[in-house]
C-alpha cells in the first residue's frame, strides 16, 4: 500500500521548509531510514529519511518549493502500484486561478498590465534565489557574485556550484584580456598629464536573508523584547584545568583531544544538578523544571549559528561529551545536521574564547531560563598573597530570565561552576 511522506516538523517553531533536492528519484528503491530528500529549514539544511520501505512512486513538489509542515512531499509504495496524488504546486496553482477568476476585470488595461508585471518580477527574483543551492549561495556571497547574472544548469534551472565557478572563471578571463590590451598601448616620449581617475565605488549589494538568519532575527527580537535579562560575571582560575587537559590529551589520538569547551559543557551540566531552577522553561504562569539536563552548544555555520545539543550531559563521561560535540558541529557546518542534533536543549552555552574575546554577554534562547557566555582562558598577571605572578584566568557571564530566577541564585550557580572548573578532577569521577 502506498504511503505518504510529509514535510517533517523539526523544532517547535518550524512552520515550513524548502525542498532543496531529491536524493532518491522516482522509480528508485528506498529502505526505511534511508535519505529521501534534503530540506532547508529555519535552522539548517536537513536530510529527510523515509519512514517506509519500497519504491519512490511520485515526487509531489519540485526542488525550490516552500512546503508547510505536514504537507505531502512524496509517495512511497510497491513497484508498479498505480496512484494519482495531486502535487503541491498544482494545488497551489489551482487555488491561485480560483482567486484570480473571482476578481473583477480592471477597466484600465495598461494599468492592469503594469500592476501584474510588478509581482511577476518579484516572483521571478524569489524563484531565482530559491533555485540556488546553499553551497552556491555561500560561494557567490564570498566572491561577490550576483546570482541574478548566473545561468543555472542544475535541475529545473537551479544554480549549483559549477555554475558559480564557471561565472567566476569567465569573469577573470575577461579581466585578464582587458588588462593585456591596456598594457600593450604604446608609450610616447612625452605623455600628457591627466587627472588621476579612480575606479567607481562598488554598487550597493542586496542580500536575500536565509531562513536561518530570519529565524535568528525573529527569535532574538522576541527574546530581548519579552524576557527581562540580567547578567552575572565570574572569573575562574584555570591553571589546574589547563594542566589536566594537557595531560589527558597526551594519551588521546589527534581526533579525540579534549577542548576547554568540553570541560565547560560537562561542568555546567553538573552544576545545574544543584540549581534546577536554571534548567527550566517558563510556560504561561508556570515554571517547568526539566528532568533532563541537555546542554546547547552554539556553533558557527555559514550565514549564522546553530545550537547543537548534548543530551543528558551530566550523565556522560567527558570523552563522550567531547566526541558528540565534534560530530554534531561537523554535521552542522557541512549542512548535514540531524533533527535530534538541534532539538531539546534546556540550557545553552556560547563560547567565543577561540576568537580571543575577554568577555561578552549572550541573549537567552527562548524558552530557556539562561545562557552562559564564555570568554578566552588567558595567562594574565594575578595577585596572590600580596605577590604578582602569572596565572590562567577565564571570565564567563550568565544571562538569566528574571521571571524565573534572581541575582543571588545566579551568583551561587557561578560559584558552584567554579568547583568543577577549578577542581576539574571532580568531572572525572
Amino acid at each position: 500500500m502506498a504511503e505518504i511522506i510529509k514535510m517533517p516538523k523539526l523544532g517547535f517553531d518550524m512552520a515550513e521548509g524548502v525542498l532543496v533536492r531529491w536524493v532518491r528519484q522516482v522509480g528508485e528503491p528506498i529502505n526505511k531510514g534511508e535519505v529521501l530528500a534534503e530540506i532547508e529549514t529555519d535552522k539548517a539544511t536537513v536530510e529527510v529519511e523515509s519512514h517506509f520501505s519500497g519504491v519512490v512512486l511520485q515526487h509531489l513538489v519540485d526542488p525550490g518549493t516552500s512546503v508547510p509542515v505536514n504537507d505531502p512531499i512524496a509517495v512511497v509504495g510497491a513497484a508498479g502500484e498505480q496512484l494519482s496524488v495531486p502535487s503541491h504546486q498544482s494545488s497551489v496553482s489551482s487555488e491561485q486561478s480560483a482567486v484570480s477568476n473571482q476578481q473583477p476585470q480592471m477597466q484600465n488595461a495598461p494599468l492592469a498590465a503594469a500592476t501584474q508585471d510588478a509581482p511577476s518580477a518579484i516572483a521571478h527574483q524569489q524563484s531565482t534565489i530559491l533555485k540556488s543551492s546553499p553551497l552556491a549561495k555561500k560561494i557567490a556571497r564570498e566572491r561577490g557574485v550576483d546570482l541574478g547574472s548566473v545561468a543555472g544548469t542544475g535541475p529545473g534551472g537551479r544554480i549549483v556550484r559549477r555554475d558559480i565557478e564557471a561565472f567566476i572563471s569567465n569573469r577573470s578571463a575577461v579581466a585578464s584580456v582587458q588588462s593585456s590590451v591596456v598594457s600593450k598601448q604604446p608609450v610616447g616620449a612625452a605623455q600628457e598629464t591627466r587627472p588621476v581617475e579612480y575606479a567607481p565605488a562598488p554598487s550597493d549589494e542586496i542580500i536575500q536573508t536565509s531562513k536561518l538568519r530570519q529565524a535568528i532575527g525573529r527569535r532574538l527580537v522576541e527574546s530581548k523584547t519579552t524576557i527581562p535579562h540580567f547578567y552575572v560575571t565570574h572569573e575562574y582560575k584555570m591553571e589546574t584545568l589547563m594542566a589536566l587537559r594537557q595531560q589527558l590529551n597526551g594519551y588521546l589520538p589527534e581526533g579525540e583531544k579534549l577542548s576547554v569547551n568540553d570541560f565547560i559543557v560537562k561542568g555546567v551540566a553538573l552544576a545545574l544538578r544543584e540549581f534546577p531552577n536554571l534548567n527550566a522553561v517558563i510556560s504561561g504562569e508556570q515554571i517547568v523544571r526539566k528532568g533532563q539536563i541537555n546542554i546547547g552548544v552554539a556553533v558557527t555555520v555559514p550565514g549564522g549559528l546553530l545550537t547543537v545539543v548534548v543530551k543528558n550531559a551530566d550523565q556522560k563521561p567527558l570523552r563522550l561529551v567531547s566526541s558528540e560535540v565534534k560530530a554534531m558541529a561537523g554535521r552542522a557546518r557541512e549542512g548535514k545536521v540531524k533533527p535530534e542534533d538541534v532539538d531539546g536543549s534546556t540550557f545553552s552555552t556560547s563560547n567565543l574564547g577561540m576568537y580571543d574575546v575577554e568577555e561578552f554577554i549572550a541573549i537567552i534562547n527562548p524558552p530557556e531560563a539562561a545562557i552562559l557566555a564564555i570568554g578566552s582562558a588567558r595567562e594574565v598577571p594575578v595577585v596572590e598573597n600580596g605577590q604578582i605572578k602569572a596565572g590562567w584566568r577565564m571570565k564567563a557571564t550568565i544571562s538569566v530570565d528574571h521571571r524565573i530566577s534572581d541575582g543571588a541564585e545566579a551568583a551561587q550557580f557561578m560559584q558552584a561552576l567554579a568547583k568543577y572548573l577549578e577542581e576539574p578532577a571532580r568531572m572525572l569521577v
